[in-house]
Parts: C-alpha cells; structure tokens; sequence
C-alpha cells in the first residue's frame, strides 16, 4: 500500500474563515488507516469546524482535504456512504419513535443494518419504542451512536461522542470502537476530555485558536521535559520564571509545571523559606495543559 492509501484523511493547509472570524487556520495533518486518531482542544478551539469541512457540511476557505481517497468538495455523495458520524449534538426529529430513526438511518444508506442495529441497542440499552421527544440527552447519543455504527463504516468521525453518558456506556461504547478498530476500521475521535485520549489512541492531534500546535504519537506528546514542581513557602507567591504553566496557589503551597532550566529555578528557591519542595513527572493532563496554554 503506497503512502496515499495508507492514510484515511489528508488535510493540507485547510483554512475555513467566518466573516471577519477565523475557524481554523492553515491546518495539515495526516490520519492512517487502521487508527484510532484523537483531535484535541478545548471547547472553541476548531474541531467541529474541522469535521465539518471533512464530512462537506460547510466549505472550506482554503486548503484541501481527502477522506479515505475522495475529495471532501468533488466526491462528497460517494465518500459518505464509507462513513459513519456522529455530531456533538444529536439531533433527530422529536415525533419518531427511535426504531424509525435508526431504520431511516440505514435506508438513507440503502443498506440492511437490522442485525447489527439490534445487537448495538442490546449492547447500549437503548429502548427502541420511544419516541425522540421522550429521550434524555444520553438516550439520544445513544441512538446517534447506533445510527452512526450500523453500516459498518471504514472511517468513524466522532465529535465529543461520551458526553452525556453515564460510565458505564462510555465504556461499552469505546469496547464497540476497539472492536471495529480490530476489524480494520479507523476512528477520527473529537474530545476535549484527555483521559479517553490518552487511554485509546495511537496518535493525537492538537488544536488550540484554529491552528495546530502539535501532531504525534501519545508517547511523544507527552514527553515534553517538563517538570511538575510542588514548593511550600510564604515566599514561593512570588516566583514568575519563565517555563512556569498550570500554577495553583493555596495556602502557602505553590504547584505548578516547568519547562524551564533547573539551574534557574533552584537559583530561584534558593532566594525563599522553602519548608518543602516535590519535582516530579507531570501528569499527561499537566502536560496537554501546557498546549492549550
């Protein structure tokens, strides 16, 4: 497989402007086949605008972009049908009963998912003979995920897809992501909660006011030399060295990651009544934190 087949998305230099309002700006990153891919950033940073221009629902400014070969803007009709998406909201038409939305799903396919509908409601609990109207916000992410599972795509494109969910789906549902995954599928996974990242991709993108700061292995990401620094003193308020992120102060006790020189910051304390000091490794939650400060 050269390198072109070997990627289920390609985006090049991907610009979308609203107005006088950027979405996201110059964006390139690949995802491989096979995968489960996370894209992280916090809430406003680009990802939904992101998947949007993927999946063709709004235009890109500038740049390109291909999804399993096909050209998101040339060959949308003929790239959906490989496709399974479900969006940060779902949202359905309130007087169907959820049987009807999960059958109309599939027809819009023209596929017969009814096995595979099925076995996914089991797994996920979800009550077939209710009406959209009557369904809590997790019992319709709940129907997005059977909608969005039942043809058995080759690329799943996921924004923000746990929230809503009590654990005990979110589990069920990332064992479903691993089973396809194992059957070849690639996963292209929104989120801004960084413990599913961490726990099920092979690989992380990371987005933050419209550009990509970062794109690597989980590993990689967060192996950044910082350090996680826990000083108690009166004095150790005062402390602003460049390399300093995440601080938290509470009495007498500051925290705080640093990607500084050592020498500087032991010069530093050495000025201040340290009654107790800690540097460790940082958590990868401190470590992303850094990116998206």
């Amino acid at each position: 497989m050269n390198a072109e087949n070997s990627r289920a998305i390609s985006i090049k230099n991907l610009t979308k402007t609203y107005g006088k309002n950027r979405g996201v700006d110059d964006v390139t990153f690949d995802v491989n086949r096979g995968e489960i891919f996370g894209f992280l950033g916090p809430n406003g940073a680009g990802k939904s605008t992101t998947i949007r221009c993927l999946l063709g629902l709004i235009r890109p400014t500038g740049g390109s972009a291909d999804v399993l070969g096909y050209d998101i803007v040339r060959d949308r009709r003929e790239m959906m049908r490989h496709i399974g998406y479900m969006p940060s909201e779902t949202q359905f038409y309130p007087s169907m009963k959820v049987s009807e939305v999960i059958r109309f799903a599939a027809d819009v396919r023209g596929v017969d998912c009814r096995e595979e509908a099925a076995r996914l409601c089991e797994l996920l609990k979800v009550d077939t003979g209710k009406r959209v109207e009557e369904l809590s916000l997790g019992n319709r992410k709940k129907v997005g995920i059977v909608c969005a599972m039942q043809h058995k795509p080759e690329l799943f494109i996921f924004d923000e897809p746990t929230s809503g969910l009590d654990p005990l789906i979110q589990a069920e549902f990332f064992e479903l992501v691993k089973e396809y995954n194992s059957q070849g599928a690639t996963c292209f996974l929104s989120s801004h909660v960084l413990s599913e990242i961490r726990k099920y991709c092979d690989r992380a993108a990371i987005i933050r006011d419209g550009r990509l700061i970062a794109c690597d292995t989980i590993d990689n990401l967060a192996h950044t030399g910082a350090k996680f620094v826990r000083v108690e003193s009166e004095d150790a308020k005062e402390l602003t060295l460049e390399g300093m992120s995440n601080v938290v102060q509470k009495d007498g006790i500051v925290e705080f990651v640093y990607s500084g020189s050592m020498n500087v910051l032991m010069k530093a304390l050495s000025g201040v009544d340290v009654k107790d000091l800690s540097i460790e490794e940082p958590s990868l939650e401190d470590v992303f934190m850094q990116y998206y400060d």
